[in-house]
């Protein structure tokens, strides 16, 4: 029975491959070379964690903007200006919500259509 170097397992003595972890029990390991797709890759993963922030900055902004003018006008005897009464604010979450659904879409359907 043969060992394998990496995880421990024991395998069969004619094994090339470990089959727990896949590591070869021939030889010395192989050295891992980025191909040019990795390296788009790990570009694409890194520019998404760039937005996500700054999509749930403004989130959390409009709704803190909302919360307040809500408290605002449920204070009797604030002098506040009649078209802060007469606005409705929260149709902007619906539309904010509704962006990040299709840019989100849009996202994935061009990551499917990449080679």
């Amino acid at each position: 029975m043969v060992y394998c170097q990496k995880c421990g397992k024991q395998n069969e003595d004619v094994a090339q491959f470990c089959n727990k972890c896949g590591a070869s029990l021939t030889g010395p390991p192989r050295e891992y070379r980025k191909t040019k797709r990795d390296e788009e890759c790990e570009e694409d993963c890194a520019a998404q964690g760039k937005s996500a922030p700054a999509f749930w900055g403004v989130i959390i902004l409009l709704v803190g903007i909302l919360i307040l003018i809500e408290v605002l006008r449920n204070i009797p005897g604030l002098d506040l200006p009649q078209w802060l009464h007469d606005f409705n604010f929260w149709w902007i979450i619906g539309l904010v919500i509704a962006l990040a659904i299709i840019i989100a879409g849009f996202r994935m359907l061009s990551r499917q259509s990449q080679p």
